[in-house]
């Protein structure tokens, strides 16, 4: 019975904050902005949204190429076409319940491509593992780029630079006495956490271990290129953004990719987020709102549409399998 809530709540929470959020922002913004920030979602230039839902695809057809180079050294070579079909699929799943694309990922490889299910997960979180890297590697790259102006903007709301250099050599000591901790620590948990973060690092090893290499550091950084260049092209749709250079763009992209990890597909939240990191750099919260928007319809259409068409497409291209 535990169990049974603690899914149902992982499952429903993502998608009540969701929905509580939308429904904050529309009661939270004036009539007349409503109307403005409609008028620029309906006004958007279709070929800079297609552009944007364009390079959403490439970095899902690149990652399905990057899977096949972690999927060789086990003596797997699937079909790229299925490794794409998946990927489209697992993403238009996570939309409804968080986290199940990817167990959905490695049971479709399992019974389209017999790779063994434990396999299929095993290079799926060590894709995971990559990303979150990736991710932090952006967001300090993007603090340091655009440091004086965040700092700024922190020390409008009230939280000055020496409050911050407290928490965070606070909590630096912190996660050093825990590692510490847990190195020295013979107990049971401690052995479970040292054994899953070597697993983790034997993970991350491996791809400099393995015979393509630089192709798949190569599509490792495509990827998240073309997720930048996803927002850069939105930004010409909302006349007040056009101006955005691409360290501004950068702040909105690391928030909104934090918020993509707090409700399914970053409803609600993600347009949110983008709005105020703009309005650190002068965006109205009209433009603000519209460019977030804009921004969520465009990645959400985009997943919807190839992850319905591949539900559909998978099953009959291996119709004989």
């Amino acid at each position: 019975m535990g169990n049974d809530l603690k899914k149902t709540l992982k499952t429903a929470l993502p998608i009540a904050l969701g929905v509580f959020l939308v429904w904050y922002w529309y009661s939270s913004t004036a009539e007349a902005e409503r109307e403005q920030i409609f008028y620029y979602i309906k006004d958007a230039d279709l070929l800079w949204v297609a552009a944007s839902m364009f390079l959403g695809i490439l970095g899902h057809v690149s990652r399905a190429i990057r899977w096949s180079y972690l999927l060789r050294p086990l003596g797997y070579t699937p079909q790229l076409s299925n490794n794409i079909l998946i990927i489209l699929m697992a993403y238009l799943t996570n939309l409804g319940i968080p986290r199940t694309g990817e167990i959905l990922r490695a049971t479709a490889l399992t019974t389209y491509e017999q790779v063994p299910f434990e396999k299929g997960i095993g290079t799926i979180i060590t894709e995971r593992i990559i990303d979150v890297i990736m991710l932090f590697l952006i967001i300090l790259g993007t603090l340091l780029w655009q440091t004086d102006i965040i700092l700024g903007f922190l020390e409008n709301v009230g939280i000055p630079l020496n409050k911050i250099l407290i928490l965070m050599g606070t909590g630096l000591m912190m996660l050093a006495a825990f590692f510490l901790f847990i190195a020295k620590s013979s107990r049971n948990f401690a052995r479970k956490i040292k054994n899953f973060v070597k697993g983790l690092l034997d993970g991350v090893l491996s791809i400099f271990k393995m015979k393509n290499k630089w192709a798949f550091i190569f599509h490792t950084l495509f990827i998240w290129l073309c997720y930048i260049g996803m927002l850069w092209v939105i930004k010409f749709t909302v006349p007040e953004t056009m101006v955005l250079s691409l360290g501004q763009l950068m702040v909105a992209f690391v928030a909104g990719s934090l918020a993509m990890m707090f409700t399914n597909g970053g409803i609600g939240l993600y347009p949110i987020a983008v709005s105020q990191a703009l309005a650190i750099f002068g965006i109205s919260k009209v433009s603000g709102d519209a460019f977030g928007w804009i921004m969520w319809i465009a990645q959400t259409l985009m997943v919807v549409l190839f992850g319905a068409i591949s539900f559909l497409l998978l099953p009959l291209l291996n119709r004989n399998r």
